[in-house]
């Protein structure tokens, strides 16, 4: 069992940094079942717990979102983000512990999300896995939550192989990313303001729907009319790989404004029309800017990772233009889509395996760029295997 509040005394181990660790050995308990890693996932408004194992695969996970917490405000509110994940994150890890039929003596090492997100959030997941590998004697690893997106379909059956493009789309972030191996990213564009998942929320909350509006929206375009509205594809025209979904949020709060009767209501099908021509802009702009990056790079396989990479539209679109070039689309599970412990949990033993891990100070950082991140070199991992 857990006791978060009498832990065990732990060796120190003489750590500095992530990136100056690398060549040092831990005592990771890797056993004949391999190397076993909790992933703590609390960078925004949903707990995400998992056990992964070298040898095994995913062993458990669970997830629990703050959506009924923040709903009330129409969005998320950081303070009570972080009182929820206090509340939630111990028992959630003693129930992915149970799930899986394991001791806490067979876990090797801890994997928790550093950044980016709410600084708030983020020092819970932080403070919970820094402690309880210190009390448990392994190794703990910061995550770049963005790695463990980009990673997330890496826990399918048939995991696309390196190098590819990757499409990480969520909520706060919308980027093409060469990606040739663990660790050596190179953006080739982002958003320069709102990311696609954003736009989506924002959208829906114009339209009077639910909180998040994104998948709501989506879930909305179906009933559409095609052609009705003929919404902007924002920077096709321009030359790079950078996304800009400010203006096209502008012109569907125009389009609304237009429509509207006199107390500020759509009809219906207005209400429906606007929201599948919203979803048919951004998914045109995404494929679009995908089949660019294919042919900048040469590269045949792309991978869509982040909460909208969920929507099914867009994965169609995809799966065509991608087919224009012989090339293949991958993505994960939609519930390992949105933010999870399993992607973080994956993430981490990957670089704990190559024999990297984090100092002991408690690790958070709102903003952190992905092309940071240390590679892994396949020395330090056959050295550790």
């Amino acid at each position: 069992m857990i006791a978060p509040f009498s832990l065990p005394p732990a060796p120190v181990h003489d750590l500095t940094s992530q990136q100056s660790s690398n060549n040092l050995k831990f005592n990771t308990r890797k056993q004949e079942k391999g190397l076993i890693v909790l992933g703590i996932e609390t960078s925004c408004d949903e707990t995400g717990i998992a056990l992964y194992g070298s040898e095994r695969g995913l062993l458990a996970d669970a997830l629990y979102s703050q959506v009924e917490i923040h709903a009330e405000y129409g969005g998320v509110i950081p303070e009570l983000a972080s009182r929820d994940h206090i509340r939630k994150t111990l028992p959630l890890i003693q129930q992915v512990i149970d799930e899986a039929g394991i001791k806490d003596a067979d876990i090797g090492g801890v994997a928790y999300t550093a950044g980016p997100g709410l600084v708030g959030a983020l020092l819970v997941g932080a403070s919970v896995g820094r402690a309880l590998a210190m009390g448990w004697g392994v190794p703990a690893i910061g995550v770049h939550h963005m790695e463990g997106h980009l990673l997330a379909p890496m826990l399918e059956a048939d995991p696309p192989e390196f190098p590819f493009v990757a499409l990480l789309v969520s909520g706060g972030h919308t980027q093409l990313v060469r990606v040739d191996a663990i660790g050596e990213y190179e953006v080739l564009g982002e958003s320069l303001d709102d990311a696609a998942g954003e736009a989506f929320d924002k959208v829906g909350k114009m339209l009077g729907l639910p909180y998040p509006g994104g998948p709501h929206v989506a879930k909305l375009a179906l009933e559409g009319e095609a052609g009705r509205f003929k919404f902007p594809r924002p920077m096709i025209n321009r030359p790079g790989l950078e996304f800009s979904f400010s203006g096209l949020k502008t012109f569907v709060r125009n389009t609304i404004a237009e429509h509207a009767d006199a107390d500020g209501k759509l009809e219906a099908q207005t209400r429906a029309d606007i929201a599948h021509a919203f979803q048919e802009s951004v998914v045109s702009t995404l494929s679009i800017k995908c089949s660019r990056a294919l042919e900048h790079t040469g590269l045949q396989r792309l991978i869509i990772a982040g909460g909208v990479s969920a929507n099914t539209r867009l994965r169609e679109v995809l799966e065509a233009a991608v087919a224009k070039v012989d090339g293949r689309l991958f993505y994960a599970k939609p519930k390992y889509c949105t933010d999870n412990g399993a992607m973080i949990a994956y993430a981490g033993c990957q670089r704990l395996l190559a024999g990297q891990t984090s100092d002991l100070a408690i690790e958070a950082r709102p903003r952190w760029s992905l092309e940071s991140l240390p590679p892994i070199h396949h020395s330090e991992s056959s050295e550790q295997s």
